[in-house]
């Protein structure tokens, strides 16, 4: 039953994931974490596969290792997340309900992100927007 649930939803949370990568408004660290997780306990080709991502592997290692994001990974998303949302917020938006609704969004972002534990400073190999 895990297999046949974990397994779309690693890909559901993956898809995410990278979706997050090019849009402002998605943080794309804590979806990548729940597909690594998914992917642990129902695929183990696409969980080593995701350890072996030049971009995704040292957080996921992080992650699994000591339970911490890198303080430069939190730095890049909340820097894309601000510069990227901000700008949609001031240029690319006339409604007033798509704006409030886009800065709720990137409130979430940026509140997810704080919130994961920073690694201790031996950790910084992370390259993740």
């Amino acid at each position: 039953m895990k297999k046949t649930l974990y397994k779309p939803l690693g890909f559901v949370f993956l898809s995410l994931g990278l979706l997050g990568i090019p849009l402002p408004v998605l943080p794309s660290t804590p979806f990548i974490l729940l597909a690594a997780w998914f992917f642990a306990r129902s695929s183990e080709k696409w969980h080593q596969r995701l350890l072996a991502s030049d971009l995704f592997g040292p957080m996921i290692q992080n992650w699994e290792d000591q339970r911490c994001i890198s303080r430069r990974s939190k730095r890049v998303a909340l820097l894309a997340m601000l510069l990227a949302g901000g700008a949609s917020l001031a240029f690319a938006m006339e409604s007033l309900e798509m704006r409030l609704l886009t800065a709720a969004l990137l409130a979430i972002g940026c509140v997810t992100v704080l919130s994961l534990k920073t690694c201790p400073e031996g950790c910084e190999n992370q390259v993740d927007s």
